[in-house]
């Protein structure tokens, strides 16, 4: 690539001496995402907004595409699950979405990397305002697709990727590197003796990496631009009151936060789209091997004899048991029944179809049974940063009784459902409370004692990875300690939050 097809993109870098003119139709503010495609792409606007009304209704979950019917051909039942709680085929949720972002991005006319991750960061707060933050396999997926954009954008020829730049585009870089530091440090006259870039223990120990300062230094042989992460600046540069240029914006929070990225970010290179249409046409392959990928270990996990235990309904769940016994593996399967959406009773109708030796208890006698169980599966609602489980409420009950009879738990999941979020709110964490009209009768209501109480319906539970003795994804199985380093490897730091 020769360095005559890149050119500065200085007018998008917020902060610019150069005038904007046009505010509301730049693509420099996650908040501008929506008035910049009304005002230049009205039809991927439209997308959107069908996008967000589909989801608030929950058509996604119902609608029929071949990524569906694909499904259906492993498990012959479970078009007719899709009404329970528990039996969606979340697949559908996170290809649509991986299809919504491939129609925005191929044809609207972004130009630089910046602009880009600008685009998606929007996209990404819109999603969330729509409802996605109860389907956080849609957060996953715009933060998996902003890990590609960042991993080919350092792959610029001005980006570290071995290229040649002429001095008149060092210059321009250069030029960018002087106005991201001069935004990014800003002393206030007014601020106390001893403090700005003063270092400490304290400050290197408990700066959060995801608001680690991007520092861009040239390199002796001129040929890039090496990146550095320095945490006792960042945290050094919030004592002083200079702006935290590289907080994140987290999808739902303050999308008008202006965040600055390196400096190549901003230069235009031709071949980015065409990398990133490539990239996302691999995630769409992913997900749809994603079952094929997850069943061909089902033989490692489940053996001859074994009496596994796993609740309520989970297609992931159903085709890895289905899979272990069509290549002739013999094994018992106690079903719980999941109340009040009782999910179990076609989960246990599905596998008895299909030749497996299926028994349907009640959720009270998971704890007396589970002295006869090796095994317990459990399905997946999220997988968060700390290796632990969100997954069907009812679901802690089944692994605190395998741990006190050391039976071990295994957790079937995808990888569009690992999440970069730590359980700070515990049971809470990514929960949903939902009617308790499955729980108790509204004409019940009128009695003055019941009247009085108050009845929580929550959709999920929080188990902790103490709880959780393996993760059988897509890539392979993990134990819960090695959550940290698929973060890394499918997200990057700065979009976590």
């Amino acid at each position: 690539m020769n360095a005559s097809t890149m050119t500065s993109a200085a007018e998008a870098l917020p902060g610019s001496s150069i005038p904007n003119n046009n505010a509301p139709a730049n693509l420099d503010d996650p908040a501008n995402v929506r008035r910049w495609l009304q005002a230049n792409h009205p039809r991927q606007l439209a997308l959107l907004d069908k996008f967000q009304i589909d989801l608030r209704l929950g058509r996604i979950l119902s609608s029929t595409t071949p990524e569906a019917a694909a499904g259906n051909n492993i498990g012959s039942n479970s078009s007719t699950h899709q009404k329970y709680q528990y039996g969606k085929e979340r697949r559908l949720v996170t290809s649509h979405t991986v299809e919504l972002l491939r129609s925005i991005i191929g044809p609207t006319r972004w130009k630089t990397a910046a602009q880009l991750l600008t685009l998606l960061r929007g996209l990404g707060n819109e999603l969330h305002d729509a409802g996605g933050s109860r389907e956080p396999a849609i957060g996953n997926m715009v933060r998996r697709v902003m890990f590609i954009v960042r991993d080919e954008a350092d792959n610029f020829p001005s980006g570290g990727g071995g290229g040649d730049v002429d001095n008149k585009n060092m210059e321009k870089i250069d030029e960018l590197s002087a106005q991201v530091d001069k935004m990014r440090v800003s002393p206030s006259s007014t601020s106390a003796p001893g403090r700005g870039k003063e270092l400490s223990l304290a400050s290197m120990l408990w700066a959060h990496p995801q608001h680690v300062t991007m520092k861009h230094s040239r390199t002796q042989s001129g040929e890039g631009i090496s990146d550095m992460r320095i945490r006792s600046d960042s945290f050094g540069s919030t004592d002083s009151g200079a702006v935290n240029v590289t907080s994140s914006n987290s999808f739902g929070c303050d999308p008008a936060a202006a965040q600055i990225y390196p400096p190549h970010y901003y230069m235009q290179w031709d071949k980015l789209r065409e990398n990133v249409m490539e990239a996302i046409e691999e995630v769409r392959g992913e997900l749809k091997d994603l079952h094929k990928n997850i069943n061909d270990q089902a033989t490692q996990h489940i053996h001859n004899g074994e009496i596994i235990l796993t609740y309520a309904f989970s297609s992931t769940v159903e085709w890895f048991l289905k899979t272990a016994a069509a290549k002739k593996r013999k094994f018992q399967v106690i079903v719980c029944e999941g109340a009040p959406h009782f999910g179990g009773h076609a989960m246990a109708k599905s596998l008895a179809e299909a030749g497996i030796d299926t028994t349907v208890i009640h959720d009270a006698a998971i704890f007396a049974i589970m002295a006869r169980v090796n095994k317990v599966l459990l399905p997946a609602h999220a997988v968060l940063a700390n290796g632990g489980l969100v997954a069907p409420s009812g679901c802690n009950i089944v692994a605190l009784a395998a741990k006190q009879n050391s039976v071990p738990v295994v957790a079937v999941a995808g990888m569009f459902k690992l999440c970069p979020l730590y359980p700070h709110e515990g049971q809470d964490t990514l929960n949903d409370l939902i009617s308790p009209s499955s729980v108790v009768d509204y004409s019940l209501m009128g009695d003055p004692v019941l009247s009085e109480v108050e009845f929580v319906n929550p959709v999920h539970d929080y188990i902790t990875p103490q709880l959780i003795d393996l993760f059988v994804t897509n890539i392979g199985g993990f134990q819960p300690s090695y959550i940290y380093r698929l973060l890394a490897e499918y997200y990057h730091s700065d979009d976590w939050d």
